[in-house]
């Protein structure tokens, strides 16, 4: 206790010093600014409102006074160090002389007019105590002037009669605060709209809204114009004429960007490509317009942002070319496409770390081939070989070896026997035939080897909604080598017998994302949703489905049958600038039949570990109260057909790129079927009091390219304890080396957990 007070009277010294030394280098006459307060009042303000206002003007005060740690001037202090503080750490003092109370009076002025308070008044001064001065705003912002009418100015013209259409629309509403923003606003809107209906050249600028505060009462009536001086070209519906596509433009390129004369004639448009190196029907098909459309901004964005998504172009731009006016006004459109090496080779090396203790590393090396078949085609083939080890511990000298090979063969629309389908967003959808082999070899356990086949399709509906179905869906999984020593630990023991079994799933799977949390939004809905059939039309041909009790196979193998659905929902709910409440609940559902009393084992779920409930070792828990006591040497994978998962965390920045994090994680996986050999595994009406629940506190250090995550956890609640003695809370004691060892559980994971 006595060597932590001496600390607590070191620090403060040290405090103490660099407060005291921070105005040391002004200047005689001069004093240092330490920042200004703004004091607003008005007739109509409300307590929320004054804060709101009085933090928004605060923070257009310049300059900005030197920053502060824990109330000190660190940077300050270390620049009056002087020498090598200085010119490494060294901020200079911001003085009082840098302060111009009559242009932040200005400032602050013109932001409250633009807010709806035209006579507002604002006087600046400042208060000189020693060597220190501050500057006090005294704000009066008089009532604020509210809409009272809005009135589109009509005549005869197309223009006009557009504009009044959009009228409906408005973001200018009846007793709405008066709002710069706001009119700045509902200008891009009726552009927007514009845009959207062939007017080409027609710009917000074209827009002018006027305000008349003379009516009294506060309030104002606003009047929306076409301005005279826009030009006819403005007023003007333009149709697309002719669409030119250069597909091998080189940027720099001297060669003139209008010379037509090798272009070919393909649906409506004109493709110059003199090598034949693309099938023209892949442009026709990424194109949102034909020839003699109306020119419209979203068929245009969408144009190009699905021939940049085609991924054999480096660089698309276009441009339109007036070719006709009046009533038969026309635009000519070019499109400049740069194309991507054709082939490239790429490396990727991950490193990773598990709660159960085990380190390892992989390799991929992937090759790829654009426009194969020179109709925007990608082929990639991907070879993946790692390891897990563990050095230390119950699992030392059981290493995990992988290696595989993927290839995928994607084709940038849909492929539909008999029928042509396309998308009407700004996404090219996708077909994949994917085939795939995977080696798994546990060291003096066993070796597993797995084949993978798939037919299916990849679209995006929005930037936000995105489908993925794969009708075929093939998976063979055979072990190649089972050890005595595993056969052993798994007589007897189903989690062992589960994962060497012999696996053939034939079936289709839908996935469905949706995500609200694009760029820096903080606050958002995702969801993932993934439904999986396996055996159905196996089952019907081969009879399973009909005579019960009876295996079934097919080409010699038995197939598995079930239904499986898992729904991944989180919230985002961003609290303040720097801290974000994050919650997530996964629920998963399995439903073997026919040949199958349980899923799969790669088709199962797993709790437990870096991403899932922290404060229990990687897939460790379940099912349900079942808890595995056997010492084998090595630990199972436990499995269900049925899980229920929620997690909450509360994430905050600290300092610099560290943020912390205060989580609770909750949940439990079961089996859809009894155990003839394990007990309190099945799903029953008492799920809830099978929980297991744990929480803790987390470090994130974000150094943008990646987030490197470092978690402590403690179980709160233990599932396979007898029924009243599952919570834990009151058993932690954290001075017990015996605890310590038992219970905390240290997660090193790259990324968020959710």
């Amino acid at each position: 206790m006595r060597k932590h007070f001496s600390n607590i009277i070191f620090l403060a010294g040290i405090v103490s010093m660099l407060s005291c030394n921070i105005t040391k280098r002004v200047p005689e006459g001069d004093a240092l600014y330490t920042g200004a307060s703004v004091k607003v009042d008005g007739p109509e303000l409300t307590k929320k409102k004054k804060k709101t206002l009085r933090g928004e003007l605060s923070s257009l005060v310049r300059p900005k006074p030197n920053k502060k740690i824990l109330g000190v001037p660190f940077k300050l202090a270390m620049y009056n160090m002087g020498g090598f503080f200085k010119k490494k750490f060294g901020e200079p003092p911001v003085l009082l002389s840098e302060v111009n109370l009559e242009t932040n009076e200005k400032v602050l002025q013109s932001t409250l007019e633009n807010t709806g308070y035209f006579k507002a008044t604002v006087k600046g001064d400042t208060i000189v105590r020693g060597k220190k001065a501050r500057a006090v705003y005294d704000v009066k912002t008089g009532s604020q002037y509210k809409i009272n009418e809005i009135t589109f100015t009509r005549d005869s013209s197309i223009l006009s009669r557009n504009i009044d259409t959009a009228a409906q629309y408005t973001f200018l509403k009846k007793d709405r605060p008066f709002d710069l923003a706001l009119v700045k606003a509902e200008r891009e809107r009726i552009e927007d709209y514009l845009k959207e209906r062939g007017f080409y050249y027609f710009s917000p600028d074209h827009i002018i809204v006027q305000v008349d505060s003379t009516i009294g009462g506060n309030k104002i009536n606003m009047f929306v114009k076409v301005k005279p001086a826009t030009p006819d070209s403005a007023r003007q519906v333009y149709h697309i004429r002719d669409v030119y596509i250069f597909p091998n433009y080189r940027l720099g390129s001297a060669t003139s960007d209008t010379l037509k004369k090798n272009a070919s004639f393909y649906k409506g448009f004109y493709v110059v490509d003199r090598k034949k190196l693309y099938k023209p029907e892949m442009f026709a098909l990424s194109m949102r317009f034909d020839p003699g459309d109306v020119y419209s901004r979203t068929d245009q964005n969408q144009s190009i942002n699905r021939l940049v998504n085609l991924g054999v172009f480096k660089f698309v731009k276009n441009r339109f070319e007036e070719v006709g006016k009046g009533d038969s006004a026309q635009l000519d459109a070019f499109y400049y496409l740069t194309p991507l090496p054709k082939k490239s080779l790429r490396a990727e090396v991950n490193g990773s770390t598990k709660s159960n203790n085990l380190t390892g590393s992989s390799v991929t090396v992937g090759w790829r081939n654009r426009n194969t078949f020179k109709g925007g085609e990608l082929l990639s083939i991907d070879a993946t070989g790692g390891f897990e080890v563990q050095f230390s511990g119950v699992l030392r000298g059981y290493n995990t070896y992988r290696g595989g090979l993927e290839t995928n063969l994607a084709f940038p629309r849909f492929l539909v026997p008999f029928v042509n389908i396309n998308t009407k967003s700004g996404y090219v959808p996708r077909t994949t035939i994917l085939l795939a082999y995977d080696l798994l070899n546990k060291s003096k356990l066993y070796t597993m080897n797995s084949f993978r086949a798939g037919f299916g399709y990849n679209w995006k509906e929005t930037i936000r909604k995105e489908h993925q179905l794969f009708p075929i869906a093939i998976t063979y999984v055979q072990p190649l080598k089972i050890t005595p020593l595993y056969e052993d630990s798994a007589r007897g023991n189903p989690t062992l017998q589960k994962a060497v079994e012999k696996q053939f799933i034939l079936g289709s799977t839908y996935n469905f994302n949706y995500n609200q949390l694009q760029g820096d939004k903080k606050t958002g809905l995702y969801f993932n949703g993934n439904l999986d059939l396996s055996g159905n039309v196996a089952g019907l041909v081969s009879g399973a489905n009909i005579n019960k009790g009876k295996p079934r196979t097919l080409f010699d193998a038995q197939f598995s049958q079930y239904v499986r659905v898992e729904g991944d929902v989180r919230h985002y709910t961003g609290l303040s600038k720097n801290s974000v409440w994050a919650n997530r609940i996964i629920v998963g559902l399995g439903y073997p039949y026919g040949n199958s009393g349980s899923l799969p084992f790669i088709k199962q779920f797993f709790v437990g570990g870096t991403n899932s409930i922290r404060a229990f070792r990687s897939r460790s828990l379940g099912p349900g109260t079942y808890k595995d006591t056997a010492v084998t040497g090595f630990l199972p994978d436990e499995s269900g057909d049925i899980k229920l998962e929620a997690n909450t965390e509360w994430r905050m920045k600290l300092f610099s790129i560290v943020q912390g994090a205060i989580f609770i994680d909750a949940g439990n996986i079961w089996l859809y079927n009894k155990d003839s050999v394990r007990e309190g595994v099945q799903f029953s009406k008492n799920f809830m009091k099978e929980f297991a629940v744990g929480g803790g506190v987390g470090l994130r250090f974000d150094i943008s390219f990646l987030v490197l995550r470092l978690d402590l956890a403690i179980p709160f609640r233990k599932p396979w304890l007898p029924d009243g003695e599952r919570w834990v809370i009151d058993k932690i004691d954290f001075r017990s080396g015996v605890w310590r060892r038992e219970n905390l559980v240290f997660n090193l994971g790259i990324g968020y957990p959710f």
